[in-house]
C-alpha cells in the first residue's frame, strides 16, 4: 500500500472523531477502529467512518471458543472491514474457524504479544521465555492456522518476516522519536518498523493529541 499508517481514532465522541480524520486524512492510509470506539459508538459510529472513505482495521481482538468467534465474525462483514483481528491465544481451531468465516478480501490478522506487555508481564500469566519467543510461536501457530498474518510489536517484526514472508504484519505501539512511550513498553518509530517488514502502521495518540495532528501525520508520513 502506498501509505501503510493507520489512524487509531480512539476517541469517545463521534463528531469530534470525524473533524480529526476529515484534516488528517490525505496523509495516512486507513483508520484502525477498537475496543474504545466501537464501544462507545457501536455499529452506527462504525459505518458514519467507513463512509468517509478510507479503509476500515477493526480491531476488536475476538477470542472466544470458535464457533463464538465465526459467528462473530461473519456479523462484522455488515461493516466491509479490510482487516479483522483475533487473539492468536485462542488456538489453531479458532482461527481457523475466523478465517473461513471471514468476507472474501477481508484480511484476519492475529494478536501475538499486546506491546504493553515485557517478559516480567510475561512469566505473571505462566508463559515462560521471552517476547521474541512467545510472538514467534504464536505467528508459527497463526500461519498453520492459515491467517493473513499477525500483530506484533516492531522489536518482533522483522524476525517474522523472515520465517513468513508473504505474510501481512501490523505493528501497532509506535512512536516517533519526539513522542514518550506512555503505557508502551515494546516500541519502535514508524519507520524502523516499516523498514523490518510491517504491512500496516498503527499509530494513534502522536496524531490525535498533537497539538496540530496535520503536522503530526505529515511529518511521519516523511518519514516512510
Amino acid at each position: 500500500m502506498s501509505n501503510p499508517v493507520y489512524l487509531a481514532l480512539d476517541l469517545p465522541q463521534i463528531e469530534p472523531a470525524k473533524a480529526l480524520l476529515n484534516k488528517v486524512k490525505a496523509h495516512i492510509g486507513g483508520v484502525k477502529l477498537g475496543l474504545e470506539f466501537f464501544c462507545a459508538h457501536g455499529g452506527h459510529g462504525v459505518h458514519e467512518i467507513a463512509h468517509m472513505g478510507l479503509p476500515i482495521f477493526l480491531d476488536l481482538k475476538f477470542h472466544d471458543i470458535p464457533n463464538t468467534v465465526a459467528a462473530a465474525m461473519q456479523a462484522v462483514h455488515v461493516y466491509e472491514p479490510s482487516i479483522v483481528t483475533v487473539h492468536a491465544s485462542g488456538g489453531r481451531a479458532m482461527m481457523e474457524d475466523a478465517k473461513a468465516a471471514a468476507a472474501e478480501g477481508c484480511k484476519v490478522v492475529a494478536v501475538t504479544m499486546l506491546t504493553s506487555l515485557d517478559e516480567t508481564d510475561l512469566a505473571k500469566t505462566g508463559v515462560g521465555g521471552t517476547p521474541h519467543d512467545h510472538v514467534m510461536r504464536l505467528a508459527d501457530l497463526a500461519h498453520d492456522a492459515g491467517l493473513d498474518g499477525i500483530v506484533c510489536s516492531g522489536q518482533e517484526v522483522g524476525e517474522v518476516r523472515k520465517q513468513w514472508k508473504d505474510g501481512f504484519f501490523v505493528v501497532p505501539g509506535l512512536r516517533p522519536g519526539n513522542n514518550g512511550s506512555g503505557d508502551q513498553k515494546r516500541v519502535v518509530t514508524p519507520r524502523k518498523a516499516r523498514d523490518d517488514g510491517a504491512s500496516v502502521l498503527v499509530i494513534g495518540r502522536p496524531i490525535s493529541r498533537a497539538d496540530d495532528p496535520v503536522a503530526a501525520a505529515r511529518a511521519i508520513e516523511a518519514t516512510l
